[in-house]
């Protein structure tokens, strides 16, 4: 099979044939169709996410979209033939998707749903699966709550807005002048950060009082202004980004709580995998609903055009970036 090789970190990505995995008896053997593109992509190929535990030479790329090839003796969930999408590989040593084929945990997997396209599932593993890690599994957003997204207009912001709307939620996100449009479309309350203090948006949007539930996307000091931004006694702070340094005492003096998100442990660990595979069935279902949607890229990007995409996904361009691998 071909495949994007990460020979040395800074380096461009080599093409090269190299040979097709063989599925284990708990594996699934799947032909890429997609491969969605993150910002960790371009810091796991600078060298400067260690977290990941990224060694060269590797094959990287976390989202996939695909059709199951062959299914080992041990797997019952799935056959050849689905169409299946997941946050699969592209760290810790296990292969990712910009190769034309991958043999897959089938934990990771779920099935995609007959009207969405390659592009689409493949934009959705890591950023949905965030957004629902954050927003639900550890803040429980409930119908009523008035909940904050920092950055609504981004990858992991825009699913969040999407799926706190489907709980029930009242959403207002923070964003730019440029963002305000896409955060008012997914039906969120926007708020520019940059000519609007914290405390002038809890006294406007919550009477003073404070959020039930406010997400990060961002970190350092909008981390911050999130726990000045949390409801006394039973708000909660949940960040994707809370590696940095902070002080706790604005988010004690409102009596407020703090959870991290670690959206790739399960594939660095072996453990919670079929978690992963359950949020993305409860994904599929909402977008079934015409409840959830990502947003793309308008720009179409082929298998050979990996570094465009690259370059691309760093001039922050609006929209969720996909490698086409297999043009069929």
């Amino acid at each position: 099979m071909k495949a994007a090789i990460l020979e040395q970190f800074k380096a461009p990505l080599r093409f090269q044939e190299t040979l097709r995995p063989v599925p284990e008896n708990n594996e699934v053997l799947v032909k890429i169709k997609a491969s969605g593109v993150n910002p960790l992509d371009l810091k796991t190929r600078d060298g400067s996410a260690p977290h990941t535990r990224t060694v060269p030479p590797a094959i990287l790329g976390l989202d996939m979209a695909g059709i199951v090839e062959e299914v080992g003796s041990e797997v019952t969930g799935f056959k050849p033939g689905d169409a299946v999408f997941g946050l699969t590989g592209g760290i810790g040593g296990i292969q990712g998707s910009l190769s034309e084929y991958a043999a897959v945990d089938p934990d990771l997997l779920a099935i995609m749903p007959k009207s969405m396209s390659m592009r689409e599932a493949a934009a959705l593993p890591l950023i949905a699966i965030t957004a629902w890690e954050a927003l639900i599994d550890q803040a429980n957003v409930l119908p009523g709550h008035d909940v904050l997204i920092h950055g609504g207009a981004g990858g992991v912001g825009h699913i969040g807005i999407q799926l706190a709307k489907a709980r029930g939620a009242n959403v207002f996100s923070t964003g730019s002048k440029a963002s305000r449009n896409v955060i008012k479309k997914l039906g969120a309350t926007p708020i520019d950060y940059a000519d609007s203090s914290v405390e002038d948006y809890v006294q406007s949007y919550t009477n003073g009082d404070g959020f039930d539930v406010v997400l990060d996307n961002v970190g350092g000091s909008t981390l911050d202004a999130s726990f000045q931004a949390v409801k006394r006694y039973t708000g909660h702070v949940v960040s994707i980004l809370g590696w940095g340094t902070h002080s706790l005492a604005p988010l004690s003096f409102r009596a407020g709580t703090y959870s991290g998100v670690f959206t790739l442990m399960p594939l660095l660990t072996g453990k919670g995998r079929s978690h992963h595979g359950e949020i993305l069935r409860e994904i599929a279902a909402l977008y079934e609903q015409g409840a959830l949607k990502p947003i793309l890229n308008e720009q179409i990007f082929r298998f050979d055009q990996i570094e465009e995409a690259h370059r691309a996904m760093g001039n922050k361009t609006i929209g969720k970036i996909v490698v086409s691998i297999d043009n069929e």
